[in-house]
């Protein structure tokens, strides 16, 4: 059975199948609702129902109280229908968003490699092209799970027909740990995609700004290295930083790749800074926020800057940038929010995941 669901104020009709849920549906027609966690816990998802019954599934209580309940608001990301339903939800205009549906792909892994002790880079070859924007991520099905994982996108768009993967071993996480310890080349996997509102804003940026900052930490290299990647293959002038972080050496990946692009492109710095004492080391020390103090002498001004990483690393790095003197308006985040994040208490000094 299938209902209709229609989102004001587009006043766009959809057809529902049951069981699909307020979000993906909305994702798979191009409409974009803001979301993070997809688990119910985090309340980025909150829109009215004006019309029509829903259920709520697993929305925490503790996300969505009794009395918006009562009021008719839900969770997209867990509200089924039960009816024809008319929302109404916030809908994000960018002048930069390509409105890309999702849709399902199947795939075909076709090499693995331990780009560090904890990192794999996962290259899966589509059975077509995916249309993304650098900085999106996809959904991967895990076998025996029912909801899917989500992974940021590490290549350029341009290599549509075999995407990048970088993933980091979570400790306790069902979904890495069978990437890491099950997962083979030639093994046929599911995904979705693409996701996410993670993306450069070009038209944000005025003829008199100096350019893009981006900064990194672990796994989070993975969108800012696509976003790079595409900056650089579409002839970008204006200047390029990356810092990127890590604990040690042995933690530090495609790192030859940035340094040999920033040899070959005069408007691309890249900044490269470990946290421990690693004997022999000859670059920056310490985290990414006091690598980017010192490389920009604690002056942002005229920049954008994209942050993507762990909560910590993005919390400093926003403080740096504000004391630097770049404010909420030319900052941008990428966090995925697992079921444990959702539990922790935001960055008071950034409104917008």
């Amino acid at each position: 059975m299938s209902y209709q669901l229609t989102i004001e104020p587009l006043g766009q009709v959809l057809d529902i199948e049951d069981g699909q849920t307020i979000l993906d549906a909305a994702l798979r027609a191009g409409i974009y609702i803001p979301h993070a966690c997809c688990h119910g816990l985090c309340a980025t998802c909150k829109v009215n129902v004006t019309d029509g019954e829903i259920d709520h599934g697993e929305a925490s209580t503790f996300a969505l109280m009794d009395y918006e309940r009562d009021e008719g608001q839900c969770l997209a990301c867990c509200a089924t229908l039960l009816s024809d339903t008319t929302i109404e939800a916030e809908i994000d205009e960018e002048p930069d968003a390509r409105f890309l549906p999702v849709q399902d792909y199947q795939g075909t892994v076709s090499r693995i490699e331990d780009l560090t002790p904890t990192i794999k880079g996962v290259w899966i070859e589509l059975d077509r092209p995916m249309d993304f924007q650098a900085g999106q991520y996809i959904n991967l099905h895990v076998p025996g799970e029912s909801a899917p994982r989500a992974f940021s996108i590490a290549s350029a768009p341009a290599q549509a027909s075999e995407i990048e993967l970088n993933i980091r071993l979570v400790p306790g996480g069902k979904g890495t740990a069978w990437v890491h310890q099950q997962l083979s080349s030639g093994e046929e996997v599911k995904l979705s995609g693409p996701y996410g509102r993670f993306f450069v804003r070009e038209s944000a940026h005025k003829k008199d700004e100096l350019g893009y900052i981006f900064l990194a930490g672990g796994s989070g290299l993975s969108s800012p290295r696509s976003m790079i990647l595409d900056l650089l293959e579409s002839g970008c002038e204006k200047p390029i930083a990356l810092i990127n972080g890590a604990r040690s050496s042995e933690e530090l990946y495609h790192h030859e790749e940035f340094t040999d692009l920033a040899s070959k492109h005069s408007n691309f710095s890249y900044v490269a800074a470990l946290s421990s004492d690693d004997a022999g080391w000859p670059g920056a020390r310490g985290f990414v926020h006091e690598a980017a103090k010192a490389h920009f002498r604690n002056d942002f001004r005229g920049h954008k800057a994209y942050l993507c990483g762990p909560p910590l690393m993005i919390d400093a790095c926003i403080s740096t940038l504000m004391q630097g003197r770049l404010f909420e308006r030319d900052i941008y985040t990428e966090k995925f929010i697992s079921a444990a994040d959702a539990q922790q208490v935001r960055s008071p000094l950034f409104k917008k995941i």
